[in-house]
C-alpha cells in the first residue's frame, strides 16, 4: 500500500510541478559524403525559427579538409546538424505572486545552522524546525536534536522529521561540506537524504535550495568556505533536484551580489546572515513557491 502510495504522489509531483517544462534543444551531429546544396544553410534556420516540439531540423553548413600529402586536393563534406527540439528541460521554481505566512504551516525546515539563522531571524512564525550547527549530508542520520514539537529526547535529525507531520520539506545543506575531497561524496550522501526523506514522507514536496554565497572577505581568506566551490556544490544539488524529482529553490540567486558575493550589508562575519539577510530569504521562499507551477 506505501508503495502505491508513493508511486502515486510521484504522478501528483510531476503534474504539480509543470515549471520544470521549457524548450529544450538536443543536438546530433550526422555527417555524409552528399555534395554541399546551395542555400542550404538559411533554408534550414528559416526551419529552426520555425520549429515546434518534436519537430527535426536538418541545418546544412559546409566544411573544407585540405590533405596536404598531395597536391592540395580538396574535398567537401556536407555537415547535417539534426536539431530536436524538446518537450522538457529543468529548473527552479518561477517567480510569483507572494505567498501568505499560512503557506509555509505544513512545511519543515532541515538544516545547519544557516537554517537555525533562518528561525531565528527571519520573522516567519509558521512551520517547524529542525537543524544542527555543524550538520552535514552525512550527520544528519546521526547528530541529535530536540523533536520539532521540542519534547521528548533528543534524536538523529532525519528521525525527528519521519516523527514530524509535513506537507513541505526545505533542505538546506551543503556549506559543510565544502571541505569534502570529492564533490561526488556530497552527491551520493545527498542523494540517500532525499530517500530517506522520501520513504517517511511520500506524500509531501521535498524542496532543495541552493547553498547560500559567502561574502567577499571571506572569499578571499582562501579557505575551502568559498563561493567557487560553493558553485560547483550548487551544481550538483540542481542535478539530483532533476534526477530526483525535487523542487528547486535558488535562493542563492537573492543574495548573490553583482560581484558574485553575498553583500556585507546581510552577514555577520561572511558566512552566516544577518536579520537582513534572513528577511531576503523569506521573501525569496514567499515569491517562489511550489503551487506556482500548478
Amino acid at each position: 500500500m506505501a508503495r502505491e502510495r508513493g508511486s502515486h504522489m510521484a504522478g501528483e509531483r510531476k503534474r504539480r510541478r509543470n515549471w520544470k517544462k521549457a524548450p529544450a534543444v538536443l543536438a546530433m551531429l550526422v555527417v555524409s559524403a552528399e555534395l554541399l546544396t546551395p542555400g542550404g544553410p538559411a533554408g534550414a534556420v528559416q526551419e529552426l525559427a520555425a520549429a515546434k516540439a518534436g519537430d527535426t531540423i536538418a541545418i546544412v553548413r559546409s566544411e573544407t579538409n585540405t590533405n596536404r600529402g598531395t597536391a592540395a586536393i580538396v574535398k567537401r563534406a556536407q555537415i547535417k546538424t539534426t536539431m530536436v527540439v524538446s518537450e522538457e528541460s529543468f529548473g527552479p521554481v518561477p517567480e510569483s505572486e507572494a505567498v501568505e505566512d499560512t503557506y509555509f504551516e505544513d512545511a519543515v525546515f532541515l538544516g545547519d545552522s544557516r537554517t537555525e539563522g533562518f528561525h531565528l531571524y527571519s520573522g516567519l512564525k509558521t512551520g517547524a524546525y529542525l537543524y544542527g550547527v555543524g550538520a552535514t549530508v552525512e550527520s544528519v542520520f546521526t547528530k541529535k536534536v530536540w523533536p520539532a514539537e521540542g519534547r521528548g529526547e533528543k534524536v538523529p535529525l532525519l528521525d525527528a522529521l519521519a516523527e514530524s507531520e509535513c506537507g513541505k520539506v526545505y533542505l538546506m545543506l551543503g556549506v559543510n561540506e565544502l571541505g569534502w575531497s570529492k564533490k561526488e561524496t556530497f552527491q551520493d550522501q545527498y542523494a540517500k537524504v532525499i530517500d530517506r526523506v522520501r520513504e517517511d514522507h511520500p506524500d509531501a514536496e521535498i524542496v532543495l535550495q541552493t547553498i547560500l554565497p559567502v561574502s567577499a572577505g571571506q572569499d578571499a581568506k582562501g579557505s575551502y568556505v568559498n563561493n567557487e566551490r560553493i558553485g560547483v556544490y550548487n551544481e550538483v544539488i540542481r542535478t539530483l533536484a532533476e534526477e530526483k524529482d525535487c523542487a528547486l529553490v535558488d535562493v542563492a540567486e537573492a543574495l548573490t551580489g553583482e560581484d558574485g558575493c553575498l553583500p556585507p550589508e546581510l552577514t555577520f562575519e561572511g558566512i552566516h546572515l544577518n536579520t537582513a539577510g534572513c528577511k531576503v530569504w523569506l521573501e525569496y521562499l514567499r515569491t517562489h513557491s511550489i503551487e506556482s507551477g500548478k
